[in-house]
């Protein structure tokens, strides 16, 4: 049997909520974006049902402690073509068996939450330590970026704390959306320009004085470097190459 769902979390755990109405046996799941009709297999339309869902999910809380409830939210943003698949998985295996199943590593699924768990947290942390604003013309903190992993939401709560007095905006290039803080609430936001006018090579979009800041802060970054003790192997383990585009100093 083939679930077809429309690719959300709220729609994966809508999937569980029909798979124990039905209990159809084996049963793959795909978005629907992605799902290629197949002529020799039965599926079935899943529409998200949020009543349904909620349901779902007040079931896991009841079972998992908060940090798992975390890793089953991370493993879905880390949109691996495979992640629908084990994140319904692990619904039905832990509504099948005793309290405490997560704590079962030799299972595929749990292995696979906490793995790729482990991997969206150390994105999300590299962007809150990493990321870098630029002060646009009218105003706002802008900063783009292009994580591996859709960590925006994981990101919200860090900054919103960090910088409560400043409307800033972060921007992920690859997915086409971002949120918007306005000194009081976080909405999430589209845009219609193209969001590489923002980049540092188009300084009529910044603040007049936001390339003397950068200035100074290279001047100062270099002032404070010991070239006798440069360690590149070392550095480059800390900051990997691929987040460099995000500093500063790096530009």
């Amino acid at each position: 049997m083939i679930y077809i769902f429309d690719g959300s979390l709220e729609g994966i755990l809508t999937s569980v909520f029909e798979w124990f109405e039905r209990k159809p046996g084996l049963t793959k799941i795909i978005a629907k974006e992605r799902h290629q009709p197949d002529a020799f297999s039965k599926s079935f339309e899943i529409l998200t049902d949020r009543t349904k869902a909620d349901r779902v999910w007040k079931g896991l809380t009841t079972r998992l402690g908060r940090d798992w409830m975390r890793r089953v939210y991370c493993s879905y943003l880390s949109e691996k073509p495979e992640i629908h698949q084990d994140v319904f998985d692990f619904c039905i295996y832990l509504f099948q068996h005793p309290a405490g199943a997560e704590k079962n590593y030799g299972n595929a699924q749990v292995l696979s939450m906490a793995q790729t768990a482990r991997k969206v947290e150390r994105e999300k942390h590299r962007m809150e330590a990493f990321i870098r604003f630029q002060k646009t013309a009218d105003g706002f903190f802008y900063c783009g970026i292009d994580p591996d992993f859709n960590v925006i939401p994981l990101l919200i709560n860090h900054f919103k704390n960090r910088y409560a007095d400043q409307q800033w905006i972060i921007y992920d290039i690859k997915r086409h959306y971002g949120v918007f803080y306005n000194l009081e609430t976080v909405e999430e936001i589209e845009m219609d320009i193209d969001v590489s006018l923002l980049k540092k090579s188009n300084q009529h979009m910044l603040d007049e004085q936001e390339t003397l800041y950068a200035d100074l802060w290279k001047d100062y970054f270099k002032s404070t470097n010991i070239v006798a003790r440069k360690n590149t192997k070392l550095h480059t383990k800390h900051v990997p190459k691929r987040y460099w585009k995000y500093l500063t100093e790096k530009l």
